[in-house]
């Protein structure tokens, strides 16, 4: 789904919780974070029937949010950068002369210090806290301020770029945690409430009602590396509210009126980068997989389907000929993969999940975002008009059906010999840009992530001509460079910026 909204600028909601619940583990053997979480589906009594009233409707917002503000916590984070230009040395300046490299500092490398805000969500009694990958990403140091004002140093247990989530850890005990409620079980125009720290100020609380629920906004694939040989796709399945939220709120909880946490919320959609109307959340179905993957695995752990699969709409079923006009489309089915295993076959058109109907990309994405290697998805399908129920296996990345630890899946994205370690997309110069520069050829920087490169001052759009002396007129190039530097010794580059006849040099450490 395309947004036609100017901008899109990551911040979360916050969250709530409820102290009557049990503590269980989520599905783990020897799981190393408890949860606190819900009864099924608890009929409203008391206080809280008078709360919602017979139809829902609000009379008082009160209790939950004194049972969730103590459960959210601010979290403050410092990111350190070391400028790592240097004097241009003798070898280079021999092949392209005395003006090359001014644009150096020729000195030593400097520190700069950069400081940040957001909000998390304590999910345990002994220190879990969950919040956005964004608010933690690159951190040096991250700091924890409960809302008696305690502080405490932070640790970073794993982040997820794929779903913006992240869970750290403090060195504390009986914590007050949130209670976790069933973002399936929530309905368009429920009353729920944003809990967080925007805008650097102290624990805020705001309402709104759930707009809509599945929404994929396409933000998160800012975090595909492009790199990999099989990049993974984001999982989006967002709930959408109109609770107010701003810069600050990010990693902070949206909860019912019961003062249960149902998502994280990661973005709004504004043309300011301020409150304009709407904010997405991750669903709390998806946060207790993912964080407790992370909390035992160091990593998340994603089963696959095995197909390629197309959303389908009236004009997609006349395009492929399919008989059903809503579903999930198999456009291909992967050898050996889950679905063929499974039996599921080219043309077939997926309706339902685990019970669930299924008619969005986004909505498939995160049902199986909740599984793990292993786990069978009962899914019925349409064949030619007839309706057919399977189980399907889900299987890991490499084919299986094993976990892989954080230690196994040592890949090409952060390999040291690796493209993806330097934190970078690239794309190849055209025969008429590298015309227009005077060069013949070269590599742009397309986009800068999380990686060696962010440790320089080396900015999106440059163009690398040279590394340690070699020409760079591929990605191949790049690569084969980046493999034959020895780690410690770091990676020259040489090269320009668009509308710049100027060169300049960058020593990327390896």
């Amino acid at each position: 789904m395309k947004s036609n909204w100017k901008t899109l600028a990551i911040i979360a909601l916050l969250s709530s919780f409820v102290t009557l619940a049990a503590y269980n583990f989520l599905g783990l053997n020897k799981q190393d974070v408890i949860f606190n979480e819900s009864s099924p589906t608890p009929a409203p009594t008391g206080r809280l029937a008078a709360l919602t009233g017979p139809q829902g409707a609000p009379g008082d917002f009160t209790y939950a949010a004194e049972a969730t503000t103590p459960a959210v916590v601010h979290i403050k984070t410092t990111i350190t950068r070391t400028v790592r230009q240097q004097q241009i040395p003798d070898i280079f300046r021999d092949f392209f002369g005395d003006e090359f490299g001014r644009g150096g500092n020729g000195g030593a490398p400097q520190r700069q210090r950069g400081q940040a805000s957001g909000s998390g969500v304590i999910i345990s009694q002994d220190g879990y806290i969950v919040t956005n990958n964004h608010v933690v990403q690159g951190a040096d140091e991250v700091e924890v301020i409960l809302t008696d004002k305690r502080s405490f140093k932070a640790k970073v247990i794993g982040t997820d770029p794929l779903t913006d989530l992240a869970v750290i850890q403090v060195n504390a005990k009986n914590l007050p945690s949130i209670t976790l409620g069933d973002s399936d079980a929530l309905k368009l125009g429920e009353w729920v409430l944003a809990v967080g720290y925007p805008l650097d100020l102290e624990s805020t609380v705001t309402a709104g009602i759930v707009s809509a629920k599945g929404r994929r906004i396409g933000i998160l694939d800012q975090n595909v590396n492009r790199n990999e040989e099989k990049p993974e796709a984001p999982v989006e399945a967002f709930i959408q509210t109109d609770a107010a939220i701003n810069p600050g709120n990010s990693g902070g909880a949206l909860v019912n009126l019961r003062g249960e946490l149902v998502g994280i919320n990661s973005a709004i959609a504004s043309a300011t980068g301020y409150y304009s109307g709407y904010g997405f959340a991750v669903p709390v179905s998806l946060v207790k997989k993912v964080s407790a993957d992370l909390v035992k695995y160091g990593n998340v752990q994603r089963g696959y389907l095995g197909i390629i699969p197309v959303e389908l709409n009236s004009l997609k079923a006349q395009e492929l000929g399919s008989k059903v006009g809503r579903g999930i489309y198999i456009n291909e089915v992967v050898d050996g993969g889950a679905s063929a295993t499974a039996g599921l076959k080219k043309g077939d058109v997926i309706v339902k999940m685990e019970g669930q109907e299924v008619d969005s990309d986004a909505q498939m994405r995160e049902i199986i975002g909740r599984r793990r290697p292993g786990d069978v998805i009962a899914m019925t399908v349409n064949r030619n008009g007839d309706l057919r129920d399977f189980r399907v296996e889900l299987r890991n990345r490499n084919g299986g059906r094993d976990i892989i630890k954080k230690s196994d899946n040592i890949s090409a994205s952060n390999s040291s010999s690796s493209l993806g370690s330097l934190g970078a997309d690239f794309e190849e110069l055209t025969t008429t840009d590298a015309k227009r520069l005077g060069v013949d050829g070269g590599v742009r920087v397309k986009k800068i992530r999380e990686g060696k490169m962010s440790e320089t001052d080396i900015e999106e759009g440059f163009i690398i001509v040279k590394a340690n002396g070699k020409l760079v007129r591929s990605v191949k190039d790049l690569q084969t460079a980046l493999t034959t530097t020895k780690e410690g010794e770091g990676l020259l580059l040489i090269g320009m910026y668009p509308n710049s006849s100027r060169m300049y040099y960058y020593a990327v450490p390896v």
